[in-house]
């Protein structure tokens, strides 16, 4: 039976993380990871769950909405705390340097524990801190996180936890995180009690980040599903006849529902991920056309100018 890391057991003892925040890291998922051990301690009456915030240049860290996140200091500041949790989102390729990644990698072993949440998996990874290890990463990157990094044995969970190491796909699963993390260290009345502070409820970590068996509550279920199976299948959107109903029924539920045809829904999820692929990774236009369902670069180029008004080139 595999371990799991410590700080994922029964303990009264005070916790301390520390959050390696990098730019371009989304506001969401730093309060996803902070704030349910803030109502924790709230809900205990005492500071168990303690935490500080790092940086690469140890200064405020830009995040994607345009608020500076205040920082204890570089990664040095990390020293002592018990788990080490990096966040990153876009461009961590570029955000995360040569020289940090170093840092992380020798910084490792001082951690009970040592965790990614979004696109920190992919910095724990450059590390070499992945290998031979179970993990997770958002959805939109599973494909490409993969193929880079044969060596990790990537799911397509909410979280993942594979002995000293931990990860999330992104805000909403690093808050079920926290909440598993409160759970497995205090029981699971207080687990429900922080859930309830936030008037949500806790998901477990095997359950797909997508998932097709339980559709949008807002939409009419034959649209929720084909919705569902577009988003997985980008290169072969589900057909109305997969759905169990005609092509006419289900464009006018779409128009109902969404205001668009099945086939311009379809087209918008392309193009999302074509923009997604175009600034977060460098592979040819080509690839990018071919693997969002565009049968040539020139066909991509059209669709995307039409769609935002410049070429897709223009974003490299």
């Amino acid at each position: 039976m595999t371990k799991t890391a410590p700080i994922f057991t029964p303990s009264p003892d005070p916790l301390t993380l520390a959050l390696l925040v990098l730019p371009q890291s989304s506001i969401l998922e730093v309060a996803s990871t902070l704030d349910p051990l803030r109502s924790a301690n709230r809900h205990l009456g005492r500071e168990i769950y303690r935490w500080r915030v790092v940086s690469p240049d140890g200064r405020a860290v830009p995040l994607t909405c345009g608020i500076e996140l205040p920082s204890h200091g570089p990664l040095a500041a990390a020293e002592g705390a018990d788990a080490l949790i990096v966040i990153a989102g876009f461009r961590q390729s570029e955000m995360a340097t040569a020289a940090l990644i170093r840092d992380i990698s020798r910084m490792a072993p001082r951690f009970a524990a040592i965790g990614g949440i979004d696109a920190g998996s992919w910095v724990l990874a450059r590390a070499g801190l992945l290998n031979n290890h179970k993990a997770t990463v958002h959805w939109e990157d599973r494909e490409d996180f993969s193929a880079a990094y044969p060596q990790v044995d990537v799911l397509p969970d909410r979280f993942v936890i594979d002995r000293n190491r931990f990860s999330a796909g992104g805000a909403a699963p690093a808050a079920d995180l926290m909440l598993h993390l409160i759970r497995a260290r205090h029981g699971p009345a207080l687990a429900l009690q922080v859930a309830a502070s936030f008037i949500t409820t806790a998901r477990e970590g095997a359950e797909p980040q997508i998932n097709l068996a339980k559709p949008h509550p807002r939409l009419d279920p034959r649209v929720a599903a084909a919705v569902a199976r577009m988003e997985v299948r980008l290169d072969a959107p589900e057909t109305a006849q997969a759905i169990g109903i005609s092509p006419r029924r289900l464009e006018q539920l779409f128009r109902e529902n969404l205001g668009l045809t099945p086939a311009a829904y379809a087209v918008t999820l392309r193009l999302q991920a074509a923009r997604r692929m175009i600034t977060d990774t460098h592979h040819p236009l080509a690839e990018v056309a071919l693997r969002c369902g565009f049968s040539s670069a020139s066909a991509l180029s059209r669709a995307f100018r039409a769609k935002f008004g410049r070429a897709p080139s223009s974003l490299r």
